[in-house]
Protein backbone atom coordinates (compact mmCIF):
# COMPACT_ATOMS: atom_id res chain seq x y z
CA UNK A 1 0.00 0.00 0.00
CA UNK A 2 1.35 3.82 -0.77
CA UNK A 3 0.79 6.81 0.82
CA UNK A 4 -2.49 8.07 0.29
CA UNK A 5 -3.37 11.61 0.78
CA UNK A 6 -6.52 12.31 3.18
CA UNK A 7 -6.52 16.23 3.38
CA UNK A 8 -5.07 18.87 0.99
CA UNK A 9 -4.29 22.75 2.04
CA UNK A 10 -7.53 23.88 1.24
CA UNK A 11 -8.87 21.15 2.45
CA UNK A 12 -7.80 21.90 6.00
CA UNK A 13 -8.43 25.50 5.67
CA UNK A 14 -11.74 24.74 5.29
CA UNK A 15 -12.04 21.87 8.10
CA UNK A 16 -10.37 24.83 10.57
CA UNK A 17 -12.78 27.72 9.34
CA UNK A 18 -15.81 25.37 10.10
CA UNK A 19 -14.43 23.69 13.44
CA UNK A 20 -13.74 27.51 14.55
CA UNK A 21 -17.62 28.36 13.76
CA UNK A 22 -18.76 25.12 16.12
CA UNK A 23 -16.45 26.50 18.95
CA UNK A 24 -17.90 29.95 18.53
CA UNK A 25 -21.57 28.28 18.47
CA UNK A 26 -21.09 26.66 21.54
CA UNK A 27 -18.98 28.91 23.71
CA UNK A 28 -19.69 32.57 22.31
CA UNK A 29 -17.02 35.34 23.17
CA UNK A 30 -15.11 32.77 25.17
CA UNK A 31 -15.18 34.70 27.92
CA UNK A 32 -15.42 31.62 29.95
CA UNK A 33 -13.87 29.16 27.94
CA UNK A 34 -9.88 28.02 27.38
CA UNK A 35 -8.25 26.03 24.62
CA UNK A 36 -5.21 23.81 25.66
CA UNK A 37 -3.54 21.75 22.87
CA UNK A 38 -1.37 18.66 23.74
CA UNK A 39 2.32 19.11 23.17
CA UNK A 40 3.77 18.38 20.60
CA UNK A 41 1.23 18.14 17.77
CA UNK A 42 -1.80 19.14 18.90
CA UNK A 43 -0.08 22.77 19.72
CA UNK A 44 0.09 23.52 15.82
CA UNK A 45 -3.94 23.11 15.35
CA UNK A 46 -4.19 25.19 18.80
CA UNK A 47 -2.32 27.75 17.79
CA UNK A 48 -3.97 28.12 14.31
CA UNK A 49 -7.28 28.30 15.63
CA UNK A 50 -6.72 30.60 18.29
CA UNK A 51 -5.37 32.41 15.34
CA UNK A 52 -8.16 32.24 12.91
CA UNK A 53 -10.45 33.01 16.27
CA UNK A 54 -9.03 36.10 17.05
CA UNK A 55 -8.17 37.32 13.35
CA UNK A 56 -11.04 36.35 11.09
CA UNK A 57 -13.99 35.84 13.81
CA UNK A 58 -12.61 39.19 15.90
CA UNK A 59 -12.73 36.64 19.68
CA UNK A 60 -10.78 38.92 21.69
CA UNK A 61 -9.78 37.52 25.08
CA UNK A 62 -9.00 34.15 24.45
CA UNK A 63 -6.98 32.25 26.44
CA UNK A 64 -4.67 29.37 24.49
CA UNK A 65 -2.39 26.91 26.68
CA UNK A 66 -0.24 23.98 25.81
CA UNK A 67 0.08 20.83 27.79
CA UNK A 68 2.90 18.65 27.53
CA UNK A 69 1.69 15.14 28.66
CA UNK A 70 5.15 13.29 28.57
CA UNK A 71 5.70 11.69 32.11
CA UNK A 72 1.53 11.64 32.69
CA UNK A 73 1.41 8.78 29.76
CA UNK A 74 0.98 5.20 30.83
CA UNK A 75 3.46 4.12 28.74
CA UNK A 76 6.52 6.97 29.24
CA UNK A 77 8.99 4.12 31.08
CA UNK A 78 7.72 1.28 28.57
CA UNK A 79 9.75 2.82 25.78
CA UNK A 80 13.11 2.18 24.12
CA UNK A 81 14.49 5.75 24.09
CA UNK A 82 13.54 8.32 26.53
CA UNK A 83 10.91 10.44 25.96
CA UNK A 84 11.65 13.73 25.19
CA UNK A 85 8.81 16.39 27.35
CA UNK A 86 8.04 19.85 25.75
CA UNK A 87 6.96 23.10 27.85
CA UNK A 88 3.85 23.60 29.14
CA UNK A 89 2.76 26.95 28.56
CA UNK A 90 -0.62 27.44 30.59
CA UNK A 91 -0.47 31.11 32.89
CA UNK A 92 -4.06 31.18 33.58
CA UNK A 93 -6.22 28.79 35.68
CA UNK A 94 -9.14 26.63 34.53
CA UNK A 95 -10.90 26.59 37.81
CA UNK A 96 -14.31 26.33 36.72
CA UNK A 97 -13.89 27.05 32.77
CA UNK A 98 -15.03 25.34 30.14
CA UNK A 99 -11.60 23.47 28.83
CA UNK A 100 -11.23 22.38 25.19
CA UNK A 101 -8.23 20.05 24.71
CA UNK A 102 -7.18 20.03 21.15
CA UNK A 103 -4.90 17.42 19.66
CA UNK A 104 -4.66 16.54 16.18
CA UNK A 105 -5.00 12.86 15.54
CA UNK A 106 -7.01 10.99 18.07
CA UNK A 107 -6.40 7.36 18.01
CA UNK A 108 -6.34 5.39 21.05
CA UNK A 109 -7.40 7.73 23.35
CA UNK A 110 -4.32 7.64 25.77
CA UNK A 111 -3.05 11.10 25.00
CA UNK A 112 -6.29 12.28 26.25
CA UNK A 113 -6.37 10.35 28.98
CA UNK A 114 -3.33 11.69 30.22
CA UNK A 115 -3.60 15.06 29.36
CA UNK A 116 -7.12 14.93 31.54
CA UNK A 117 -5.41 13.65 34.33
CA UNK A 118 -1.96 16.26 34.02
CA UNK A 119 -4.93 19.36 33.68
CA UNK A 120 -5.74 18.29 37.39
CA UNK A 121 -3.02 20.11 38.38
CA UNK A 122 -4.36 23.39 36.89
CA UNK A 123 -7.65 23.13 38.42
CA UNK A 124 -10.93 21.86 38.63
CA UNK A 125 -12.88 22.82 35.23
CA UNK A 126 -16.35 23.16 35.06
CA UNK A 127 -16.60 21.25 31.66
CA UNK A 128 -14.00 19.71 29.43
CA UNK A 129 -14.56 19.04 25.85
CA UNK A 130 -12.04 17.12 22.83
CA UNK A 131 -11.38 18.61 19.33
CA UNK A 132 -9.60 16.89 16.94
CA UNK A 133 -8.51 17.17 12.91
CA UNK A 134 -8.67 12.98 12.36
CA UNK A 135 -11.02 11.00 14.35
CA UNK A 136 -9.68 7.19 13.83
CA UNK A 137 -13.24 5.88 14.98
CA UNK A 138 -11.78 2.36 14.93
CA UNK A 139 -8.58 2.44 17.14
CA UNK A 140 -9.96 3.55 20.26
CA UNK A 141 -8.21 1.55 23.61
CA UNK A 142 -10.56 3.72 26.15
CA UNK A 143 -14.18 4.70 25.58
CA UNK A 144 -13.11 8.42 24.74
CA UNK A 145 -14.91 10.93 21.71
CA UNK A 146 -14.42 14.43 20.29
CA UNK A 147 -17.02 16.78 20.61
CA UNK A 148 -15.73 18.07 17.45
CA UNK A 149 -13.60 16.41 14.58
CA UNK A 150 -12.23 17.37 11.34
CA UNK A 151 -12.68 14.38 9.87
CA UNK A 152 -13.50 10.55 10.77
CA UNK A 153 -10.78 8.12 9.12
CA UNK A 154 -11.72 4.56 8.97
CA UNK A 155 -7.92 2.97 9.01
CA UNK A 156 -6.17 -0.33 10.05
CA UNK A 157 -3.95 -0.26 12.55
CA UNK A 158 -1.56 -1.22 9.94
CA UNK A 159 -1.60 2.30 8.56
CA UNK A 160 -0.11 5.60 9.93
CA UNK A 161 -2.19 8.54 9.97
CA UNK A 162 0.80 11.94 9.55
CA UNK A 163 -0.01 14.99 9.85
CA UNK A 164 2.11 17.86 8.00
CA UNK A 165 1.65 21.39 9.14
CA UNK A 166 3.01 24.48 7.04
CA UNK A 167 5.40 25.23 10.30
CA UNK A 168 7.54 22.03 10.34
CA UNK A 169 6.97 20.65 6.88
CA UNK A 170 6.42 23.63 4.55
CA UNK A 171 3.03 22.48 3.45
CA UNK A 172 -0.10 21.50 5.40
CA UNK A 173 -1.31 17.92 4.50
CA UNK A 174 -2.72 14.97 6.17
CA UNK A 175 -1.31 10.97 5.04
CA UNK A 176 -2.21 8.09 5.60
CA UNK A 177 0.57 5.33 4.91
CA UNK A 178 1.42 2.30 6.11
CA UNK A 179 3.65 1.67 9.24
CA UNK A 180 6.99 0.52 8.40
CA UNK A 181 7.71 -2.91 8.95
CA UNK A 182 9.46 -4.02 12.27
CA UNK A 183 12.10 -5.52 8.97
CA UNK A 184 12.82 -2.18 7.15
Amino acid sequence: MSRKTLLTSKEIEIILHRLACQLIENHNDFSNTVLIGLQPRGSYLANRLAKLLREEYDIKDLNLGLLDITFYRDDFRRREEPLEATSTQIDFLIEDKKVVIIDDVLFSGRSVRSALTALQSYGRPDNIELLVLIDRRFSRHLPIQPNYRGRQVDAINEEKVVVNWQETHKEDTIYLEPKPSKLD
